[in-house]
């Protein structure tokens, strides 16, 4: 059977989100093509796993045999989080912009996954060669020639981190201007963003058949 992981992270709910949307239209899409497949669902903002400690990321350098209490009780943790992503046939991760990058959330999942020597740096990783979609949203417009275009920290950083340490298959979808309608120096630009919206559904529909 299939699996999906699908994650979200962003702070707004429903349809008040482009990336919860445009994930959703994936997962929707996903699932007509694996009749009976299953997804993982986590939501990080409603349930934000911990950001990453001493003892978490210690207890991944030793020998479960040498851990103590506190390292076994936060690596336990890490690999329920590190199983789901084992066990993905696929993965589609909604990531806005917040302050020119990731939410802080996804940060802490992808460091609390992060596993050299199993989900890292290993030719027997399981997590190598998944495709994963990862939907941005940006409220203006970060494309390159763009006075903004420096700034953007969200598709550089995932990039490095998807394709060059998990060595997943990546795709990215960007939804541009979300917030053109809203903000008066943007306004004549709102056509655009709503152009790049729906280019980014139908590219999550093509992208979730594909996965």
């Amino acid at each position: 059977m299939a699996t999906l992981l699908h994650i979200d992270s962003s702070a707004f709910p429903g349809e008040a989100s482009t990336s919860r949307a445009v994930t959703e239209a994936f997962r929707r899409a996903w699932l007509e093509e694996h009749p009976g497949g299953q997804v993982i669902y986590r939501d990080l903002a409603v349930e934000p796993v911990p950001h990453i400690t001493a003892d978490a990321h210690s207890a991944g350098l030793l020998d479960p045999a040498e851990h103590t209490e506190e390292q076994a009780r936060a690596f336990a943790d890490r690999l329920v989080l590190i199983a789901e992503l084992e066990a993905a046939d696929a993965v589609v991760i909604g990531a806005p912009m917040y302050n020119f990058t990731v939410p802080s959330t996804l940060k802490a999942w992808l460091d609390q996954v992060i596993l050299m020597g199993r989900t890292a740096g290993s030719p027997e990783s399981r997590v190598k060669g998944t495709p994963v979609t990862v939907v941005t949203s940006r409220g203006g417009s970060y494309a390159p020639g763009m006075p903004r275009a420096p700034h953007e920290h969200v598709l550089n950083y995932l990039e490095s981190v998807l394709s060059v340490i998990f060595e997943m298959e990546a795709t990215f979808i960007v939804a541009d201007l979300t917030l053109a309608a809203e903000i008066p120096a943007l306004q004549h630009l709102a056509p655009l963003g709503e152009q790049s919206r729906a280019d980014a559904f139908e590219a999550a529909e093509k992208a979730a058949h594909a996965a």
